[in-house]
């Protein structure tokens, strides 16, 4: 006889007896009780049930025929589907050897005949509760692991799991790819011997290995590993201690393959080099550019000096010519005529220096004398646009690290813009050019004007290549002044003042200081582009 009774219940229990009456009292014991009863009369029927029905709980009578119920037991703990079970033994036997036996053979619990209901009724909910629980609990482990299995199977970098020994317990399909081999090959290795030369240096210094023994977390990039066929490849590594309630089982090492990422930083390195070859060149050529449009100022510059000395010499060899020379007024024509000389000389000095290529590397200089070089350099423009340039310095003004010639290139841009400005105005009020330290480690350098101004959309085109507001220009002017401050360290930007014109100013890392890059101070300043 097999029924199934009450199919909607959440849980399943069945019931198994050769004597009807026992059935029929324990399932009116339990009918009422929201379980799902399913009863067999013999034991072949009950493993039939059981497999189809996987029941929590299981209320199996020892002494039955052909089967009993110890036999019942023991197919039900070998079978997977069946093995959690709560088998509870029915049985009139009340000896200890019996309920050792049921227990032996994986039984749950035992009731005695003849049945008390409350008693039945406890055990079974008990069980049931249990059972479901432990299923609950599988089947989440199981959700886990699968999504565990998931996560490691999508990582790109390979996963080992290591023992204390670091022989291999764990690698995933990364690892695999990776090593050119089946994850089956891998598991058992000993990590150290398979991917490290360990015949030439001992285990102490290779990777994952002070973790392994120690627990101490290791971090390394760029060590050589070595693939199953014994071709070897740039790695980056990380390893962490497996530790359970404080005693350490081995080590994660989580590992990839760098070749291509060195690669690329080699040829990003190699870009880097190139651009910034090309910044100085076109700084040289934005200094050539400078020297062109100042030619003309230049030869009357040193002009003046040498047509000095040749009317000086003139006067010597009149004064010399006399019979009794007045050797006196001859040594002061003379000493004129190496003043004359040495301002030459320093004109030619100033446009050699400012002309050539800086040397790879920066200085340490004096703001106060780059900047006062730099007013005597623009002397020339100053007269062409008929204006003045005021030097505000302080005394006490730390010194900068920075490329000098490119900082002195920045400077004379910005006072020659700042004098045709003032041109294009028609004012006559001087361009001033100031130095302040921005708390500790910064020295903002400005060069204010007093001339037209800025247009509205200044901030979006004025730093840009190629753009320029004037009708001969070129439009590099202001792009490399960038360039070349943000190689300094420093930033550029620039003001609208009260009163009118416009405001330029820079800033320079001041020497020996570590602190963050000096930066612009104003959000009106320019912006990446």
């Amino acid at each position: 006889m097999t029924e199934v009774v009450s199919e909607n219940s959440e849980v399943t229990v069945l019931l198994v007896d050769d004597n009807p009456q026992n059935l029929k009292v324990l399932y009116e014991t339990l009918k009422d009780k929201g379980y799902r009863l399913l009863i067999a009369n013999e034991g072949q029927k009950a493993l039939d049930l059981a497999h189809r029905h996987q029941p929590e709980v299981i209320l199996l009578d020892i002494m039955m025929p052909d089967m009993d119920g110890y036999e019942v037991c023991k197919r039900l703990k070998a079978e997977p589907s069946t093995t959690d079970c709560a088998v509870v033994f029915l049985s009139a036997l009340d000896d200890l050897q019996a309920k050792v036996k049921g227990f032996s053979l994986g039984g749950a619990d035992y009731i005695s005949k003849p049945f008390q209901s409350l008693e039945v009724i406890a055990r079974v909910k008990t069980h049931a509760r249990v059972i479901r629980l432990e299923r609950e609990l599988q089947a989440r482990n199981r959700e886990l692991q699968g999504d565990q299995a998931r996560i490691l199977n999508s990582i790109s970098e390979g996963i080992y799991g290591l023992d204390e020994n670091g022989v291999i317990e764990f690698a995933n399909p990364a690892a695999a790819q990776i090593m050119g081999c089946p994850v089956d090959e891998l598991i058992g290795r000993n990590f150290f011997e398979t991917h490290f030369a360990t015949c030439q240096e001992g285990q102490n210094g290779l990777p994952g290995h002070t973790t392994c023994s120690q627990g101490v977390a290791e971090n390394r990039r760029n060590i050589r590993m070595l693939r199953m066929d014994g071709s070897g490849f740039p790695a980056q590594y990380r390893s962490t201690p497996k530790l359970d309630q404080g005693e350490l089982h081995g080590a994660v090492v989580v590992f990839d393959d760098i070749t291509a990422e060195l690669q690329s930083e080699a040829a990003l390195e190699e870009a880097r080099a190139l651009v910034q070859e090309q910044r100085d060149q076109l700084a040289h050529a934005s200094r050539l550019t400078t020297m062109g449009e100042m030619a003309a100022g230049f030869a009357h510059e040193v002009n003046q000096p040498l047509t000095a000395i040749t009317n000086y010499a003139r006067v010597s060899k009149r004064m010399m010519a006399k019979e009794e020379p007045d050797l006196g007024l001859l040594g002061e024509t003379l000493d004129k005529i190496e003043a004359q000389s040495h301002r030459a000389s320093e004109i030619i000095r100033r446009i050699r220096r400012f002309m050539k290529k800086p040397a790879t590397g920066k200085e340490v200089i004096s703001v106060p004398t780059l900047l006062e070089d730099t007013r005597q350099f623009a002397e020339v423009d100053m007269r062409n646009n008929d204006g003045g340039i005021e030097l505000s310095v302080p005394d006490n003004l730390p010194e900068v690290t920075a490329d000098p010639i490119q900082v002195q290139q920045v400077a004379l841009n910005l006072i020659r813009n700042a004098l045709e400005a003032t041109r294009s105005a028609d004012v006559s009020i001087p361009v001033q050019v100031s130095a302040e330290l921005l708390g500790s480690s910064c020295v903002r350098v400005q060069v204010r004007d007093h001339g037209i101004g800025l247009s509205d959309d200044a901030e979006d085109k004025l730093f840009l290549p190629f753009y320029t507001t004037k009708d001969e220009g070129m439009g590099i002017g202001l792009a490399t002044c960038r360039s070349l401050i943000q190689a300094q360290g420093g930033d550029i930007g620039f003001e609208r003042p009260e009163g009118g014109g416009a405001c330029f100013y820079f800033t320079l890392p001041v020497a020996g200081s570590s602190g963050a890059p000096c930066a612009p101070e104003q959000s009106s300043g320019i912006e990446e582009g």
